[in-house]
Order: structure tokens, then C-alpha cells, then sequence
């Protein structure tokens, strides 16, 4: 039995960056034999297991065989006589296809380390074209390694897998996954314009249409380092409501990223006019978009349409409704309530002292 370093820890390892998690390929084993030395058994598709102390993942080498479309439609094979060759030529790409062994010799059969050395993504082999999940990784890996350029040849595998069909049988969740990460790398432009490139973006996000602006507003949310749901937003910004909509629906995106997006798009023209918001105007705004129940999402709000114009320090706007806000939500509600003698008039009373409240923050402002 051999244990084997393969796939990102070692890709990373030769590109000088931190290694997060190690993943282990075993030849030469069956499951029983990691069973008896404490493995814990997890994989439902093939055998994987857990380290008994480290809890990394140890998987038994394998083989592929497709049976249908899509990521899912594969048969797996492992035994003791399948090699780390046979295994390494079933991975996407040759920078995630270099195993280290326990000594440290690297095997790199497919050249992955002179694709590092050039800075190129390239497909193993055919096999890559068996799986649309692929695509979307190659994409997201450009948005992480943003220097990188995809081979010619790879990229032609990709527009025949998108001409026939392929990614039409992703399923919704594994495309979300995809896409939400490729949002959280350094430089989600690219992986939008890889996929625009092969086809792959009208495939699965047809609403959006790419433009040099667009691609700068997705890339300076990155640079703040805002969370998921603001990129997800400042993306979607300029469409339609109906159009947000139907993509969040079609990619079963969480409802913190949707309801944010749509409110961004609704709001867009009344933020960016907020220094010609009367006070009564504002206090609407912070009800309409239930900031005075969800503060944090409203100042999300605020960060998604300041991406819009590409700001990264004083965004006015920003400051004047945030302080708006902050007024109407130090008006004492409860003690409104209390005090008022006709109760069907409470809704009324306690809006008109937080439109008070503001207009007293606007004349300091």
C-alpha cells in the first residue's frame, strides 16, 4: 500500500501559496485494509475514507467509466491493482494531477508542473469533456490564479462539451456552488469571461450580459472583500427585477443573495439620488427595504450600489441614508406605542417621529 499527496496541496505547495487541505489517493489497498487501520469509511460513490487522527481524506486509487450525461453519470472501479497513473489521467486539469509521495517525489505524468511554470490550464485528457462540472471549475480556478491562460485545446474541449449539450445537465445546486466560490476568489471577472468564451455563460446565467464596466464592478467588490451576497448583488445590478428573479430561481440561490439582489436593482436610482431625499423619502426607503429590522442588510444594500460607481472610500450617499437610518432606529417604538391613545393611529405616530428624527439628522448633516 502506497499513500499519495495529489491535487490542490501539492499544486499550491509548487506555487509557493499556503496549502489548506490535503487530499490522499492509496494504491495498492482494498477497503478493508483501511478499515484496519482505523480509516473511517465516508464516500458513497467510491470509497473514501477518514484519517483516525487527522481526518483528512484517504481515497482507494480508481478508475471512471461514463454512463450518461452530466457530473453524476459515472461508474467508478477501485482494487489494489489500479495505479496512481490510472488515477492521476481521470483529474480535470495537469496542475491538479501531480501526486507527492510520502518521501516527497513528485510524479508528474502529464506535465503539470511545466503548466504551472507557464502559468496554463490544460485538460488531462478526454476524459475532462465527460464532465460539465469541469467547465465550471476550470473558471473558478481563473478567477483564483487570474495570470493563468486556458490552452487552446482546452478551450475548444469546452465549447464542444457546451455545443453538445453538457452543461445543460448540471444540476442547479452544483452550479450555484461553483459560481458562489468563483465570486469569493480574488478576481471573479475572469471566471465570467472563461465562461462567456466557451459558451458556457448563456448556458447557465443567459440574463447576464457581459460588459467592460460589469467586470470591473464584480472585480472592485472583490477588492473590498465583501461578502457573497453584495457581489451577488453589484453582478445583478443592472438587470430586472424579473430577470434576478428568474435566474436566482433557475440556480436555487439562498435568499440572502437573492432578496439582496433584487432590492440593490429596485433601490439603485433612489440611492444614488439620496442627497435629494427628504427625510420622509428616506425613513420610506429604510421600511421599504426592513432596515430597521435587518440593519446589517441594508448597509450590504449600501455597499452593493457603491460598487456600482466604483467606490472604495467616502460614498456620500452611503453615509447620509446609514445616518437616516441609524435616526429612525433610536426612536422608542414601544414607548410611542404605549402612549398613544388610539391605537389604530400607532403605525402613523411612530412613522412620522422617525421621519422627525431624521429630518433633525439631515439639518446637522
Amino acid at each position: 500500500m502506497k499513500i499519495y499527496t495529489v491535487g490542490g496541496a501539492v499544486r499550491d505547495q509548487l506555487l509557493g501559496l499556503p496549502v489548506k487541505d490535503h487530499d490522499h489517493v492509496v494504491v495498492g489497498a482494498t477497503p478493508e485494509d483501511m478499515l484496519r487501520q482505523g480509516f473511517r469509511p465516508v464516500g458513497k460513490d467510491f470509497p473514501v475514507f477518514l484519517h483516525p487522527k487527522t481526518q483528512e481524506e484517504y481515497a482507494l486509487a480508481r478508475t471512471e467509466r461514463k454512463t450518461a450525461p452530466g457530473y453524476r453519470g459515472f461508474v467508478f472501479h477501485t482494487a489494489p491493482d489500479v495505479t496512481l497513473e490510472d488515477d492521476l489521467v481521470r483529474r480535470d486539469l495537469t496542475i491538479n494531477a501531480i501526486a507527492q509521495a510520502e518521501d516527497g517525489t513528485l510524479t508528474d505524468p502529464f506535465g503539470g508542473i511545466q503548466d504551472i511554470q507557464n502559468q496554463v490550464f490544460r485538460h488531462v485528457s478526454e476524459a475532462f469533456g465527460e464532465d460539465p462540472v469541469r467547465i465550471l471549475r476550470l473558471a473558478r480556478f481563473a478567477a483564483r490564479f487570474d495570470t493563468f491562460t486556458v490552452a487552446p485545446p482546452t478551450m475548444e474541449l469546452m465549447r464542444r462539451m457546451v455545443q453538445d449539450g453538457e452543461v445543460d445537465a448540471l444540476v442547479a445546486e452544483r452550479v450555484w456552488q461553483e459560481v458562489a466560490k468563483g465570486l469569493m476568489e480574488a478576481r471573479p471577472s475572469r471566471m465570467l469571461t472563461v465562461l462567456q468564451e466557451c459558451g458556457a455563460l448563456a448556458r447557465i446565467m443567459g440574463e447576464i450580459q457581459l460588459s467592460e464596466r460589469l467586470l470591473q464592478v464584480i472585480d472592485h467588490a472583490a477588492a473590498q472583500g465583501l461578502d457573497l451576497p453584495v457581489r451577488f448583488a453589484a453582478l445583478l445590478l443592472r438587470l430586472p427585477k424579473d430577470a434576478i428573479e428568474q435566474l436566482s430561481e433557475r440556480l436555487r440561490v439562498p435568499n440572502e443573495c437573492r432578496e439582496l439582489a433584487v432590492m440593490a436593482a429596485r433601490e439603485l436610482d433612489n440611492i444614488n439620488d439620496a442627497l435629494d431625499l427628504t427625510a420622509e423619502a428616506v425613513v420610506s426607503m429604510c421600511e421599504r427595504c426592513d432596515g430597521l429590522r435587518k440593519p446589517q442588510r441594508f448597509a450590504q444594500l449600501l455597499q452593493a450600489v457603491a460598487c456600482d460607481g466604483l467606490v472604495a472610500g467616502d460614498f456620500p450617499q452611503a453615509a447620509r441614508l446609514q445616518g437616516g437610518l441609524d435616526a429612525a432606529r433610536a426612536v422608542n417604538a414601544g414607548a410611542l406605542a404605549q402612549g398613544c391613545a388610539e391605537p389604530k393611529r400607532i403605525p402613523e405616530v411612530i412613522h412620522a417621529a422617525r421621519v422627525a428624527a431624521v429630518q433633525a439628522f439631515l439639518a446637522q448633516a
